[in-house]
């Protein structure tokens, strides 16, 4: 391990002198960025932007109700609100609001930030709505009388959940099931709840009946409530780390573990159990391969004498992106080349019948579209959802199963001038060969740019098998692209781009591919002269904090400016900060020999050198942030202000993990990373 920590004062997260150090940054931020001209014309272009009119509302469908969460410059935390589906889809709704979180704020004094609602089935009067003080990971649950329009009290039997990391899940009129702190040994050593409670109306939370206990080593347990009549599930799963899940179905009363493989991942709908494996699985006489999706009939499945069909096998460059089942077929979402295309599998009428797969017609033709059932339990109707770089977003809704192509609902208004720009999707070799992709957008005129003089911002995250894909985004456009910046975006290993091996090869002490993979295309966008190491800047957030992290501290030399958003970067202590523990999979245990032996390698925090010459940096977090430590960013910027180094450090006191509680917050802490960046890799 490490010599002392000179920094340590700083993981005090509301400590005095903690926050006294945090002020001074902020101030000596502000004093400079904030009183730039660029600063103030990117806040108001990203805050009209996120508080438009015109953008899309999108639905949740009740029944005969759509229900949606909206905010704008008058409600900042929002207003849940319904109006028919019937108005909804003629395209002229008349909003009701259900409940206007401002005025909640107002009225208790409190910072509460909107994280989500489920309503009751089958009466839909009720709804258990989740509420987080200042944006962080811990929340409140509060039962909702919907045609009231007020919340239960504990006094009238009102389900009440405490601030804490958990929720509650509806299992009938009077019953739920609870994840929460209940004290000492209720929660892992990740900080999340450990066990699943049965919870009755009218009884104590505290008095609730554990149903479903895991380790206190495990990341988290979940329960989730299947209501399709007939086919009701409850599922329990436990996960050992953060690839591991272990999955339970209730059969005669008690939950039954459901024998596959440690990493593959479970589901259930209907008469069916999806099993999508990590690694290879090998099945009776089969032998099926990492990333494929698999289906068998529960009942059978369990007792031995089903045999799994094979629905999705992923080949060199296609992975499975998701699934999602309607009432009766299960919708599959492909991604080739980082590009998606939608397919349709329809179930056998017997249960020993052949499935068929089939392509979805009349899907937006971009590169990036989303599938998800509108009511699982009683439709075949499903959203659909395309954009890309310089595509705003469109969606669709259409009826699984039905001839007719799938019909426009709303389009989302262009937020800049892409008549002059274009997407390239190119490949570099990293340093062992491997084949990464990368986009690059921009104007013609950027992109063909042969002299380096390109100011460019790279971005990518590689980790925990999450794909980075093309989204639109009106802030980029506007205050990068639209003034000849060019974006690209790295799609390299450690993220699911092409499925678990991708994902495989970045893991632990693989890490090093993930950062060699982003040099690569770093390397590759200079080489082809759009851009010059005085004109690429780097951003990313979280692991992507880590990722760029590792790059300041490895390859100063290939970038002009970092911006490092919310990250971990001390991977000595990160296990022991708030939920670092969870992570351990994917990075490695400090605390074991061989595990920091390789970690060490990838510490940005332990890997400065005083004498070395770095980039500008600018580092953010929130002091709310409750899932990566605010220490991290904290203690790198001590770090580097005592090495003499060109550091910028900027803390939100809210926002939770994402940076920002509202949408005033989000256009504060883009505007200062866009000014950061244009000044210093020079775009005027």
């Amino acid at each position: 391990m490490t010599d002392t920590d000179d920094f340590l004062w700083l993981e005090d997260v509301l400590g005095d002198e903690a926050l006294a150090w945090v002020r001074a940054r902020n101030e000596r931020a502000e004093s400079t960025l904030f009183l730039d001209p660029v600063f103030e014309r990117v806040r108001v272009s990203t805050l009209d932007v996120l508080e438009a009119d015109d953008r899309i509302a999108y639905p949740s469908r009740h029944g005969d109700m759509v229900h949606n969460f909206w905010t704008d410059a008058a409600h900042r935390r929002g207003l849940l609100r319904r109006t028919t589906w019937a108005d909804y889809r003629a395209g002229n709704p008349v909003w009701e609001t259900i409940l206007d979180v401002d005025a909640l704020c107002e009225e208790e004094r409190e910072s509460w930030v909107f994280h989500g609602s489920s309503t009751r089935r089958p009466d839909r009067r009720r709804a258990l709505i989740e509420l987080s003080p200042g944006g962080s990971d811990s929340s409140v649950t509060r039962e909702f009388d919907l045609v009231d329009k007020r919340f239960v009290p504990e006094s009238e039997g009102g389900f009440v959940r405490p601030v804490a990391k958990g929720s509650l899940t509806w299992i009938d009129d009077d019953t739920v099931y609870v994840t929460s702190d209940f004290g000492a040994g209720s929660l892992t050593r990740s900080g999340y709840p450990r066990t699943v409670r049965r919870w009755t109306r009218g009884t104590p939370i505290a008095e609730s009946e554990i149903v479903f206990e895991g380790d206190e080593s495990d990341v988290a347990v979940g329960v989730s409530v299947s209501k399709v009549a007939g086919f009701e599930h409850h599922v329990f799963e436990r996960a050992p780390d953060f690839f591991t899940p272990r999955t339970s179905i209730t059969r005669d009363g008690r939950p039954v573990e459901v024998d596959v493989p440690d990493d593959a991942e479970v589901g259930f709908h209907e008469r069916w159990i999806f099993v999508s494996p990590r690694s290879e699985f090998t099945h009776g006489e089969d032998t099926l391969p990492s990333g494929s999706l698999l289906v068998a009939d529960i009942d059978g499945f369990l007792a031995g004498t089903s045999p799994l069909t094979t629905l999705f096998t992923p080949t060199d460059t296609s992975a499975l992106a998701g699934y999602s089942c309607t009432r009766h077929f299960v919708v599959l979402n492909v991604m080739d080349d980082v590009r998606n295309s939608i397919h349709v599998a329809t179930p056998p009428v017997e249960v020993d019948g052949e499935w068929t797969v089939t392509p979805l017609e009349g899907a937006p033709d971009v590169w990036t579209v989303s599938v998800s059932a509108v009511d699982s339990v009683e439709s075949n109707d499903v959203w659909i959802s395309g954009s890309d770089f310089l595509t705003p977003d469109t969606l669709f809704v259409m009826s699984v199963g039905d001839a007719d192509a799938p019909e426009l609902l709303r389009q989302a208004p262009i937020r800049f001038d892409a008549d002059a720009m274009a997407i390239e999707q190119h490949f570099a070799t990293s340093a062992d060969g491997t084949r990464v992709p990368y986009f690059v957008v921009g104007t013609h005129q950027a992109l063909a740019a042969t002299d380096g003089s390109r100011p460019t911002l790279l971005t990518g995250y590689g980790g925990f098998e999450v794909p980075r894909l093309a989204a639109y985004s009106a802030v980029i456009g506007r205050s990068w692209m639209g003034d000849g910046g060019v974006y690209a975006l790295a799609n390299i290993r450690g993220g699911g781009e092409f499925g678990p091996a991708w994902h495989r090869a970045g893991l632990r002490e693989n890490r090093p591919r993930v950062y060699e993979d982003f040099e690569a295309v770093a390397r590759a966008l200079i080489a082809r002269g759009i851009t010059s190491p005085d004109h690429l800047g780097i951003s990313g957030g979280s692991n992507g904090g880590l990722l760029v992290g590792n790059m300041y501290v490895r390859t100063p030399e290939l970038f002009g400016a970092v911006v490092c958003q919310v990250p971990l970067l001390d991977m000595e202590r990160y296990h022991l900060l708030l939920a670092g523990a969870s992570w351990m999979a994917e990075y490695g245990d400090p605390d074991e020999p061989a595990d920091w032996e390789y970690l060490r390698g990838y510490s940005p925090y332990h890997l400065v050198d005083p004498e070395a010459e770095y980039p500008p940096i600018l580092l953010t977090t929130s002091t709310r942030d409750d899932r990566v430590h605010p220490g991290h960013a904290r203690k790198m910027a001590a770090r580097l202000e005592a090495a003499g180094k060109d550091v910028t450090y900027w803390e939100n006191v809210e926002g939770g993990h994402g940076g920002a509680a509202d949408a005033a917050q989000q256009a504060t802490m883009q505007a200062l990373i866009f000014t950061f960046l244009r000044e210093r890799l020079g775009l005027d």
